[in-house]
């Protein structure tokens, strides 16, 4: 007769074993992990590493970090337990995540970050991603250009502690400090990458201002078209431009039928593609990546240049 403890034992293993896809004995086995499924961006991100995967003929695990570091952090430790090959994760937050991918990588399994990167980190195999810094200096010289005689900005900025947020608010000010004569942030606050806080946050600022400002850059297209909202909603779509982040088919919607000014495309499906290729090279070969590094350029879209777009073609 079976005792507690091995009943329990048993159904731990039979829980891991439900877990993992099945596949072939000899199929490698990756974890997929993006910070949130609640944010268009990792939808699409998600959708592009599992049909990569696919493609490369390796199970991918899908997990959502529900925006939540320990969340995302259990995830991993869980994918641990299961022995996956590999992990492909875009980490919620630079400190947060740092343990975790770090005993993965004590315990030899290969990890490649994918858009969002991780510091203090030995071991990482790779890192892909769009040089955010260059992006944030694009929405800077496409404001210039826009604005040669000067401009009054709002700075809507991303989630604290993520990459893309740090690096696109440095790529920012790289640019615009050098002439702050000319250029001048009005307000700079974060709306944490949402929608609703974009539309919030920006209401609050433009209660707050004697005058309006002439732009609103927004790091990512939700606070962008949640600061378009609040715009709107002042009858200001005339006087003040928003350019966002991300190229998301709504974002590119809005510029086709007049709303944001502009946006970055940053080619998340690129990453995604690349990120899985890089870690099936490695499962299959030990290659590992030269360098390790790998930044796709982002580029300013706007109305003239939408064809350019990772995701025209989902534009409705």
């Amino acid at each position: 007769m079976m005792g507690t403890l091995q009943r329990a034992l048993l159904g731990a293993v039979l829980a891991v074993a439900v877990a993992l896809p099945a596949a072939a004995q000899d199929q490698k086995t990756i974890l997929t992990s993006v910070p949130s499924l609640g944010f268009p961006f990792f939808v699409h991100m998600m959708k592009e590493l599992k049909g990569e995967a696919q493609r490369q003929g390796v199970a991918a695990v899908e997990s959502d970090g529900q925006n939540s570091a320990p969340k995302q952090t259990a995830d991993v430790e869980a994918a641990l337990v299961q022995r996956v090959d590999g992990i492909v994760i875009s980490p919620i937050d630079v400190n947060a995540m740092a343990p975790v991918l770090t005993e993965a990588v004590e315990s030899g399994v290969p990890v490649v970050t994918i858009d969002r990167r991780v510091t203090g980190v030995d071991g990482i195999l790779a890192h892909v991603g769009a040089d955010n810094v260059l992006g944030g200096e694009a929405q800077a010289k496409w404001l210039m250009e826009t604005y040669p005689n000067g401009a009054t900005i709002v700075n809507l900025q991303g989630q604290p502690g993520a990459s893309p947020a740090i690096d696109r608010n440095k790529g920012l000010h790289n640019v615009l400090d050098q002439h702050k004569d000319k250029y001048k942030f009005v307000a700079e606050q974060t709306a944490n990458f949402a929608r609703d806080q974009g539309l919030s946050v920006t209401e609050s600022i433009l209660a707050g201002l004697s005058a309006p400002p002439d732009v609103i850059v927004a790091a990512n297209d939700d606070m962008a078209l949640g600061a378009l909202e609040a715009v709107r909603g002042r009858n200001l779509q005339d006087k003040i431009k928003v350019i966002g982040f991300d190229a998301l088919p709504e974002a590119l919607g809005s510029i086709r039928d007049g709303g944001l000014a502009g946006t970055i495309e940053q080619f998340p499906g690129g990453q995604s593609r690349k990120a899985v290729e890089v870690m099936v090279d490695y499962l299959n070969s030990e290659k590992k990546p030269d360098p390790a590094v790998i930044l796709l350029q982002p580029i300013v879209i706007t109305k003239a240049n939408l064809d350019k777009a990772e995701r025209i073609g989902e534009v409705k």
